[in-house]
């Protein structure tokens, strides 16, 4: 397992542990859902397949991909968080009065998507190490040795101050919950910003290799693409493209986090849960069960040089020489 992958599972224990410890049965005799609302478990259990599912394919993949990436651990236990968040969310449901249920399953759905993030974040550094290495360094924004560096710790930060607001935030005490709430919006929007600037820069590497590397961009007689197999892509914009479609679902649901927190633990999204369904499960399955379709390993593979003719506008001018 990766070292991000094992901090984060760390965390969540940690935080899981340290959010239930002494409050399992403080509400039992409560009358009132912890959350505002009985989920529903129709919904709940839908999700629970659709997210086991893909997780199921993503493990496949991991497993049987030819060399294998370490570094994709962290898509298919994402996946299977969130499966498990589910699976909690009808455990809590049955009843929804027990504050250690309650914040054990919303750690799990809350803070799983963070490895959907950190799955782009490592994808456009590997991605931009396909290419020529002076193409990487004149379209990326930021050199692709910081990439993981910069977005993985500023991941890990927001997954830490989401953790440790969402425990708090279930307490009885109102203003030790808002306390709570408030820890976690600081995170989630810290988190949308972060996500945000990493989306200009896939978008803006994107933008500059199409304009001043031509050949680069549209790569010549390329192999046909297949859905279902495991041959390598030679174009890499069917990797691009469904990054940019995973970029949109994860900003939904960024946005949508923030606008539910920044209501407060009784607002009106938080205690209708079909925003939760519509906003935030909904498009990050589908951001991220692109990646069941194409595997994501497929697209980076080692790409010729195209700076002969495409690099003049980066590259200084000759020297002039002078006659006798």
């Amino acid at each position: 397992m990766t070292r991000l992958g094992r901090f984060l599972l760390l965390a969540a224990f940690s935080a899981t542990v340290l959010a239930a410890d002494g409050n399992t049965t403080a509400s039992d005799a409560n009358t009132q859902p912890i959350g505002g609302y009985v989920p529903k478990k129709a919904p709940a259990v839908i999700a629970l397949i659709l997210y086991a599912i893909s997780g199921a394919v993503h493990w496949f993949h991991f497993v049987t991909a030819t060399p294998r990436q370490r570094f994709l651990l962290i898509l298919p236990l994402g996946m299977t968080a969130m499966a498990i968040g589910f699976v909690l969310r009808l455990i809590y449901s049955n009843p929804p009065f027990t504050i250690g249920k309650y914040t054990i399953m919303t750690l799990f759905i809350l803070l799983s998507p963070c490895l959907f993030l950190a799955t782009d974040y490592v994808l456009l550094s590997h991605l931009a190490r396909t290419f020529d290495a002076e193409i990487a360094d004149r379209c990326l924004l930021i050199r692709d040795s910081r990439i993981t560096k910069i977005f993985v710790w500023s991941d890990v930060s927001t997954f830490l101050l989401q953790s440790g607001g969402s425990g708090i935030s279930a307490s009885h005490n109102p203003s030790t919950a808002k306390l709570g709430t408030d820890i976690a919006l600081v995170g989630l929007i810290l988190q949308a910003v972060s996500f945000g600037l990493f989306t200009i820069i896939l978008l803006v590497f994107a933008f500059r290799v199409q304009k001043h590397f031509p050949d680069a961009w549209r790569p010549k007689n390329p192999r046909p693409f297949k859905i279902l197999s495991r041959e390598p892509i030679d174009d890499w914009r069917i990797l691009f493209y469904m990054m940019c479609v995973t970029c949109v679902g994860i900003l939904i649901r960024s946005i949508f986090r923030v606008a539910e927190f920044a209501q407060g633990y009784s607002g009106y999204i938080t205690t209708h849960e079909g925003f939760f369904y519509i906003f935030d499960t909904v498009p990050l399955w589908i951001a991220m069960t692109l990646y069941c379709v194409v595997w994501p390993t497929r697209a980076l593979v080692e790409r010729p040089g195209h700076m002969e003719l495409t690099t003049k506008s980066f590259l200084p001018a000759a020297p002039r020489t002078h006659g006798p």
